[in-house]
């Protein structure tokens, strides 16, 4: 089953040079369950078709469907009720909140539902345990390394069971060896719980983890192999 499709897919952004097409008449369909890697050269688009498939930017013309259901046009109440239930997030940034700790950031995406904060929290640390960092839920992130920092985002991003994990250079500021062993993760998580993963790199190592592997340039899909 397809849990992403996209027909004629394009973005068009208004700049005051002109109009910049980031995206060209975009077809793809990816099954539940894949890793799909998105690489490319800068600017080839890689980002904003990964923003768009999350539900966070809206394209110029085209369509892109979840699990069958059409997500094109509708309310942005709707499109956020679609991701805080569907999608989790990770970036290169790590984007932690510096003053909360790991469990509260762990906790973030919860405090947007009718969950119980009780259950946020035991929601929270089963994830962490999952992810190894069960000993350090009241650290702030400056008091992790790197690696840990990024565990503490997947964390985040697993905390709502979501179908799907966006990844825009999740390994871009790690040192080999920290990437091999996020990625090790990432793809652990994919195949074990069958979350698919949609991850954006300019990183050939980790473009190998995919088992769909498309590659953009000037914002069309000049490659796709399966």
């Amino acid at each position: 089953m397809n849990i992403i499709e996209t027909h004629h897919l394009s973005k068009t952004y208004q700049h005051k040079d002109g109009a910049v097409e980031a995206l060209k008449n975009i077809s793809l369909a990816v099954e539940q369950g894949s890793f799909v890697t998105i690489t490319g050269p800068s600017g080839s688009g890689k980002t904003t078709l990964l923003l768009t498939l999350a539900g966070l930017i809206r394209p110029t013309s085209g369509t892109f469907s979840f699990l069958e259901k059409e997500l094109t046009n509708v309310p942005d109440s709707k499109l956020a009720r679609f991701r805080r239930k569907n999608v989790g997030f990770i970036m290169q940034s790590f984007a932690l909140i510096p003053y909360l700790t790991t469990l509260q950031n762990v906790m973030l995406p919860l405090a947007l539902t009718k969950t119980p904060v009780k259950d946020q929290k035991r929601l929270a640390m089963n994830v962490l345990e999952s992810v190894g960092l069960e000993k350090r839920l009241n650290h702030l992130p400056r008091e992790l390394s790197a690696g840990q920092q990024q565990r503490v985002a997947i964390a985040r991003a697993l905390v709502n069971s979501p179908s799907v994990i966006f990844a825009d250079e999740p390994t871009g500021n790690l040192d080999p060896n920290l990437s091999v062993e996020i990625l090790d993760f990432l793809k652990n998580i994919n195949e074990k719980n069958r979350i698919t993963v949609v991850m954006v790199t300019h990183s050939p190592i980790a473009a190998v983890y995919g088992n769909v592997k498309i590659h953009l340039d000037n914002g069309q899909i000049h490659s796709m192999v399966n």
